[in-house]
């Protein structure tokens, strides 16, 4: 898509720190914070061993001594062992006790996770959560409750793992217009298509991911694109300052791609991903979750196995590149943590004095729409399987010319002996993507074309 600068030149940006010798001196002692933890599953118990395992950097940092006093889960925790700290197998045990302001919410799920922080923030209990889905789909209401009780509602955890999108776009990138986001947020289907640009096939792969925990038993929402889409609304809320929308984002799957077309790519010098993409237009902002063609050398295009990278442009920063692992017990763990400290720092300070939830003050405000996937602007991968006859090519070329569309790269493929049919792969220029739809239409409807198209949507990212 032209509207981005070649990937290629972004930055790769981390954290420095410089070595401060040590002040050989006692530490005063710190206000307690007790913490409360709601699901003892992959990350519950994440969280509590690298909270036990770092609590001297951890106290350090917050300013406070932070103690987990009160654990729940429904079943005996596998992958932790919270002895000596007060367990319970009901959750909302956690919420009613008197002694707790922070209360962790890591069970997942919607319903019961919303119930679950809405008592939690009634009682007056800071909260965080890594529910991706649950902020997705009920964050406006999740806002508003906190915002009127006077606390916390912290989510670092819900989006890409362990990597701090959301304090950078909120705090690191705050004095920039962000123009776009560009990200693999997903790592299963990312492990997927990597395997499958080895020439495997889905059904192969997918089994495989399932065997290594990577997939759950069932797929759908990491391999149609559902999870990437919950994490990319709270992205796009956050970049574009829009209410959260989860129901307007356009959302595909990968469970449709062929290792025919990804080999095709390469040939034509391109990678697919599956790609979570933000872009804001004068008229509104396009969110939307697809594969996607990226040529080859752009760095997003090498991030491969479960790992995760999201690629940010503000005005003034440019293009900024965020990567690492986006699942993971103590992956996701750390983003949790990073969220109870930094409650913990300001747990005395007024609600006046924090970061707004999701970055900016709104307050009614007219925002932009989400535009319709029809109106968004992009370029098309294209396979179709035509009669080995004079005059097919001429015939697609002569459609795509009238609807004003250029024929920016072609592949075509001779005909084996005794074949009768054979493939064509072209790609399509920039265009509205309701015009492509048309002449793709128009495409499939020609006598020579004997299968539907199958089509994939290209990013340039050459600026």
């Amino acid at each position: 898509m032209s509207h981005f600068p070649a990937w290629g030149r972004a930055k790769m940006h981390g954290f420095f720190t410089t070595a401060i010798p040590l002040i050989q001196q006692e530490i005063p002692a710190l206000d307690q914070v007790k913490v409360g933890i709601c699901g003892l599953g992959t990350v519950g118990c994440g969280t509590f061993n690298v909270m036990l395992r770092n609590a001297a950097d951890i106290n350090a940092r917050a300013g406070k001594r932070i103690e987990i006093s009160h654990v729940a889960s429904r079943r005996a925790p596998t992958k932790c062992d919270p002895k000596g700290v007060r367990f319970s197998t009901d959750i909302f045990e956690v919420v009613r006790d008197p002694d707790l302001q922070i209360v962790v919410e890591l069970i997942g799920g919607i319903d019961t996770a919303r119930e679950l922080v809405l008592q939690a923030i009634e009682a007056g209990k800071h909260v965080v959560t890594a529910n991706k889905a649950l902020i997705a789909v009920h964050g406006n209401e999740l806002f508003e409750a906190a915002l009127n009780k006077g606390v916390a509602l912290a989510y670092e955890a819900a989006v890409a793992g362990g990597i701090p999108i959301i304090r950078a776009l909120r705090e690191g990138m705050a004095g920039n217009e962000i123009r776009w986001i560009a990200g693999i947020i997903n790592g299963t289907s990312n492990y997927i298509l990597t395997e499958m640009g080895k020439g495997r096939e889905y059904a192969e792969v997918l089994a495989e991911a399932q065997a290594k925990g990577y997939a759950e038993a069932d797929p759908t929402f990491d391999v149609e694109g559902i999870d990437a889409a919950h994490k990319l609304v709270i992205l796009g809320s956050i970049a574009c300052r829009i209410p959260l929308q989860f129901d307007k984002v356009y959302t595909e799957g990968i469970s449709k791609l062929s290792p025919l077309d990804l080999r095709y790519a390469e040939e034509l010098g391109y990678r697919v991903k599956h790609l979570g993409i933000i872009w804001r237009a004068p008229e509104g902002v396009e969110l939307r979750v697809h594969p996607t063609l990226i040529p080859e050398e752009r760095l997003i295009a090498r991030v491969d196995g479960v790992m995760n990278a999201v690629l940010v442009e503000g005005d003034a920063v440019g293009p900024t590149l965020y990567y690492g692992a986006g699942a993971g017990a103590e992956p996701t763990a750390s983003s949790v943590i990073a969220d109870i400290i930094e409650i913990a720092r300001q747990v005395d300070l007024p609600p006046s004095a924090r970061t707004p939830y999701l970055g900016f003050e709104y307050s009614g405000q007219t925002a932009l729409p989400i535009l319709p996937i029809e109106e968004c602007v992009t370029s098309y991968y294209l396979r179709m399987t035509v009669e080995d006859r004079p005059g097919a090519l001429a015939a697609i070329a002569r459609i795509f010319s009238e609807s004003g569309i250029s024929i920016e790269a072609l592949i075509q493929k001779e005909a084996k002996a005794g074949q009768k049919q054979v493939p064509i792969i072209l790609i399509t220029s920039e265009a509205r993507e309701g015009e492509l739809l048309k002449a793709f239409a128009a495409v499939e409807a020609l006598d020579q074309v004997v299968a539907p198209l199958v089509k994939i949507r290209l990013e340039n990212l050459d600026g």
